[in-house]
């Protein structure tokens, strides 16, 4: 069966805190990630907390990805979501898991769009 997207969820643990508390440097790094695995960049948002952090998207013609960052803690949880058969978001986190120089990393791919054919025509159920 067929997906239309995938979505990495990934967490890096042991990052240095000076690298995740720099807004520029991170989105620098995502947009890098999001170019290395060939995305088509449309646009992008940062904001760095106070005292500390950092939450960021970039916004991707195939989808997005997107951070949030707890210096503190040497951790950063990471969304990276592609649509299409084009862009492996595999690439793009291991590229940002090697740029947030991360000593651990846990990451999960979910499938995302799959459809069944016989589930196509009914209403969606409402919550």
């Amino acid at each position: 069966m067929s997906a239309l997207g995938r979505h990495i969820l990934a967490e890096f643990y042991g990052c240095p805190a000076e690298m995740l508390d720099d807004p520029a440097q991170i989105e620098q790094d995502m947009v890098a990630a999001a170019l290395e695995a060939g995305a088509e960049i449309r646009e992008t948002v940062f904001h760095k907390f106070s005292p500390q952090g950092v939450s960021g998207v970039v916004v991707i013609s195939e989808s997005h990805l997107a951070i949030h960052t707890w210096p503190e803690f040497g951790y950063a949880a990471i969304d990276i979501f592609t649509c299409g058969q084009t862009v492996d978001p595999w690439v793009s986190c291991n590229y940002l898991k090697q740029k947030f120089a991360a000593q651990n990393m846990t990451a999960r791919e979910i499938k995302r769009g799959i459809f069944d054919v016989e589930l196509q025509h009914k209403p969606a159920v409402n919550f």
